[in-house]
């Protein structure tokens, strides 16, 4: 358990699940996968919302995985799997075949729309845990499942079951969890990411990161170093593009952003739409107005100047 929680160090980003022409398209995830790497991100979290998981087939995810570890660049990156669903038959099910991808942990959010008891949740986690060998980080995202484990179900949760960690979306729960250090606690709110590291959080999954990635791992290298002013200097200049990154559904404006750039195809499972070309105007403005990562925290990379994005 103490290696995997090292391991969710840093900054971690949920990919996108590239595809063409209504395939997954694995070579585009590979060189995503190796653009990220150079950029200082430090693992991958494949096939949650961000990644279109729910829309992808069992097969697909396995397929696609197995690409990126078959990768010398794109392998080097730990991967942590999304899993989700209704039935806790079905997710544990899934689990269980999923296994063999060998992942460094799940991340797991509540049962979405039934709304259940925090016995109810407990309960749920806890027949998932017997479902693998592999940790499991809890997901706290309330607007997307309709329900949210408290602090108490947390602690309690981590206490007997292999837990390694929360992804917390509610920036005042992530600040308790943080405070209370009975549960890493990783960021889930891209717009709280400054203030979680300055307050010594150390671990985050953030979707915005897809795009200019460098400046986003400088600004929690700055964050993490204590250099107080310049982390939040830097933060400022990314909030419009996290408010951009999610002013229309997730992933639609990341795919579109990644798209401008070159990196994958702009296209989304049914019935997931494109953002709109209003959006893709306003993100290329704020694009070309974005800084250079200080030289000094930045990440050798010359995948991101490359394609400034």
């Amino acid at each position: 358990m103490d290696a995997a929680v090292t391991a969710l160090d840093g900054l971690w980003l949920p990919m996108v699940t590239p595809l063409r022409e209504g395939r997954v398209d694995e070579e585009a995830a590979v060189r995503l996968a190796r653009h990220y790497r150079r950029a200082g991100i430090a693992g991958l979290v494949l096939f949650g919302s961000t990644g279109e998981g729910n829309l992808l087939s069992l097969a697909e995810r396995c397929d696609m995985t197995a690409a990126l570890r078959a990768d010398a660049e794109a392998g080097e990156l730990p991967i942590m799997l999304g899993l989700g669903g209704v039935d806790t038959g079905g997710v544990a099910a899934a689990m269980r075949r999923l296994n063999r991808l060998d992942p460094v942990a799940y991340l797991v959010p509540p049962p979405y729309y039934l709304c259940p008891t925090q016995a109810g949740m407990q309960w749920h986690y806890r027949q998932l845990a017997w479902a693998t060998d592999r940790p499991i980080v809890l997901y706290n995202v309330p607007r997307r499942t309709g329900s949210a484990l408290t602090v108490a179900s947390i602690e309690e949760l981590a206490a007997t079951q292999r837990i390694v960690g929360v992804k917390e979306c509610d920036p005042t729960r992530l600040m308790a969890i943080l405070r209370r250090g009975q549960v890493p606690a990783l960021c889930g709110e891209d717009t709280a990411l400054c203030d979680f590291f300055l307050a010594g959080g150390q671990s985050a999954i953030a979707a915005s990161a897809h795009v200019r990635p460098d400046l986003f791992v400088a600004m929690m290298r700055l964050a993490r170093a204590g250099r107080a002013a310049e982390a939040q200097a830097l933060d400022k200049q990314l909030k419009p593009l996290v408010r951009l990154l999610f002013s229309e559904p997730n992933p639609a404006p990341v795919k579109k952003a990644l798209a401008l750039a070159g990196l994958i195809q702009d296209e989304l499972r049914l019935p997931m739409m494109p953002a709109s070309g209003d959006l893709a105007g306003r993100l290329r403005r704020l694009l070309e107005k974005l800084p250079a990562a200080p030289a000094d925290v930045r990440h050798q990379s010359t995948s991101a100047a490359s394609v400034n994005i």
